[in-house]
């Protein structure tokens, strides 16, 4: 299949690995690939099709390679993915643990795709279960309902994800099989039939693109600001409803051991348009709160 290629210089320092971190769902994501040598490889569905993208650190440089009917639209795509719209030095942290962490990592970078279905499925898999749960729900939906990547990828056991169409042709079996409970089905299915529509939030500003996803049924503040996280690389958007974020926060911020959502907001208020900038950088200092009872008991709905 013939490829498109890229050299492109950042023109900041960038960590590749950190920066498109978020994008993979588990070490055995199809879609994302990471190498030893930190080549990382991508495979998506763009407006123009399924690609591949495979960007090689090359000393100052990154060599990016791109397969497919979306080559050309992931290589045009490359600087956001990578960064070049975020605005890091507008979050301005006081003296102490977090400014170092901050300045101990320049490099880390919000990426935006561009895409919003491709990271509003796997965030709507990951609603109320165990993470292990949702990479696998992932793997097994791509593996079975995916197209091979382009290009070598393809050699790799590399997927792209179902189209709107596709996702919408899943039978409730198969869904079931992955380990998907009909709660969250039902709502991939309502959202892969408003894709143009939801498509369209990836250029409109926080506040409308927030409000077009949670239009949905089925899709809350936490599902929101994980995809708008990804896809537009909104630097605000705060998973509101995640299971750990609170403590994190409350326990970096104020020592609090435990916090819920609302103490959560209140701490991260001084800090808007970053909060979620702050977010990513918090683990980075070290800090882990203490853990108070059992973790969350996955769940196996393919035994219901």
């Amino acid at each position: 299949m013939p490829e498109l290629t890229r050299q492109w210089r950042p023109g900041y320092p960038l960590d590749l690995g950190r920066t498109l971190y978020p994008l993979q769902r588990g070490t055995g994501d199809p879609a994302f690939r990471r190498d030893p040598d930190g080549t990382v490889w991508r495979a998506s569905r763009t407006p123009d099709g399924p690609g591949t993208l495979r960007i090689r650190p090359d000393r100052d440089e990154l060599a990016a390679t791109a397969w497919g009917p979306g080559a050309d639209w992931l290589l045009r795509q490359l600087p956001a993915l990578l960064g070049a719209e975020d605005d890091p030095a507008g979050l301005v942290l006081p003296p102490g643990p977090l400014r170092d962490a901050q300045r101990a990592c320049p490099g880390l970078r919000l990426t935006r795709t561009g895409l919003v279905l491709e990271s509003l499925v796997p965030a709507i898999l990951e609603q109320k279960v165990t993470t292990g749960e949702a990479y696998r729900a992932w793997r097994t939906l791509l593996r079975d309902h995916g197209a091979p990547a382009p290009g070598p990828a393809a050699d790799l056991g590399m997927r792209v994800a179902p189209s709107a169409r596709d996702w919408s042709l899943v039978p409730s079996w198969a869904w079931h099989r992955a380990g998907v409970d009909p709660k969250r089905s039902a709502t991939v299915q309502r959202a892969v039939r408003l894709a143009a529509k939801l498509e369209a939030a990836s250029t409109m500003p926080s506040v409308d693109a927030f409000a077009r996803l949670t239009a949905v049924p089925g899709i809350g503040a936490w599902t929101a600001a994980e995809t708008l996280q990804r896809s537009n690389g909104d630097a605000d958007a705060v998973s509101v409803g995640d299971f750990h974020l609170p403590n994190i926060v409350g326990w970096a911020l104020a020592g609090r051991p435990r916090s819920d959502d609302a103490q959560m907001l209140t701490l991260l208020e001084p800090y808007r348009p970053h909060r979620h900038r702050l977010c990513r950088i918090l683990p980075l200092t070290g800090a882990r709160p203490p853990k108070y009872g059992p973790r969350l008991t996955p769940n196996d709905h393919r035994s219901r």
